[in-house]
């Protein structure tokens, strides 16, 4: 019997993810799960582009909204939940479709993730008095020292991450990155077919410029607003994220409107290498140089599936 099959729809921001999931899932009888580290966030809907629900067209959407702000939803919950959700989907008869760019989540769930030591609350108190006497910046480039590859995934202002990654190493002796290899997939019985979408640095650029004003104009600021006069403190940890950061900042005068959007823009295409130099030592993805929502692409993803679905049933009924 052939093994269940998981799609995966992989890259950086901006590269129309989105979109190709959308049409494998309407045409393969599909579900998506989100692989966002952001989406997993209630509230925090403009900044995090989030598919709208009239424009997932019926298509069902798993992974979105499943976390109070101020959660700290870490990537081995992600990794357990979103494997009970694709078994789920499987078991209903419809095809799994994994549709994002964060790297981490993407690894906990088809390599495993290690769960690192207990915390160390002595230890973690002079990690942030260094921060607060020289900047969270600190704490990443002791971070890159010694787990590069962490400090690539790892946003340079990303005070909670940079704590654990830093903690992990001082308490182990080995950095995070290290030992992933020893961990194992949540879904050992899976195929996993993945694709990574690439496309070149001009028009990420663009793109990203697009989304950024498009964001703007769609009231990213009064969402900001709303979620504050909600209840839900500053320190929550999608604030700390691209664009929330950013805007939040303009909201306390530290920058005027357009400054911030510029600021947003360069700051996307810096995360949009890391995630491509992430997604680059991922084992087994089939890269396609050209965006999501092109039909030549679509048609190239759906061939291989095609094919592969064909092959199956013969296995399934010699």
């Amino acid at each position: 019997m052939a093994r269940p099959l998981v799609v995966a729809i992989l890259g950086p921001t901006a590269t129309g993810k989105s979109a190709l999931g959308m049409m494998l899932a309407r045409r393969f009888d599909g579900e998506v799960v989100s692989c966002d580290s952001t989406a997993v966030y209630r509230g925090f809907d403009i900044g995090t582009d989030k598919v709208p629900l009239a424009a997932r067209q019926g298509v069902p959407h798993h992974l979105i909204d499943v976390a109070d702000p101020t959660e700290e939803y870490s990537a081995a919950q992600y990794a357990r939940e979103a494997a009970a959700a694709i078994r789920a989907i499987t078991a209903r008869g419809r095809l799994p479709i994994l549709v994002g760019g964060t790297g981490l989540y993407y690894r906990a769930l088809t390599r495993g993730f290690f769960p690192g030591p207990s915390r160390d609350d002595a230890l973690r108190a002079r990690l942030e008095r260094i921060a607060d006497r020289r900047g969270v910046e600190r704490l990443h480039v002791l971070l890159g020292r010694i787990d590069r590859e962490s400090a690539i995934r790892i946003q340079s202002r990303d005070r909670k991450r940079l704590i654990r990654a830093l903690e992990v190493y001082v308490l182990t002796g080995r950095p995070l990155t290290a030992h992933f290899v020893d961990t194992q997939s949540p879904l050992p019985e899976y195929d996993v077919r993945a694709f990574a979408l690439q496309i070149p640095a001009d028009l990420t650029a663009a793109r990203v410029g697009a989304r950024v004003h498009a964001q703007f104009e769609q009231g990213l600021l009064d969402e900001i607003r709303g979620i504050l006069a909600s209840g839900i403190p500053e320190t929550a940890h999608p604030f700390t994220g691209l664009v929330y950061r950013q805007a939040l900042e303009h909201l306390h005068g530290v920058r005027d409107e357009a400054a911030t959007r510029e600021l947003i823009i360069r700051e996307n295409r810096k995360y949009s290498r890391r995630q491509l130099i992430w997604f680059r030592k991922e084992p087994n993805l089939q890269w396609i140089h050209a965006a999501g929502e092109r039909e030549e692409t679509q048609e190239e993803v759906a061939r291989v599936l095609a094919a592969m679905e064909i092959r199956r049933d013969a296995n399934n009924n010699p």
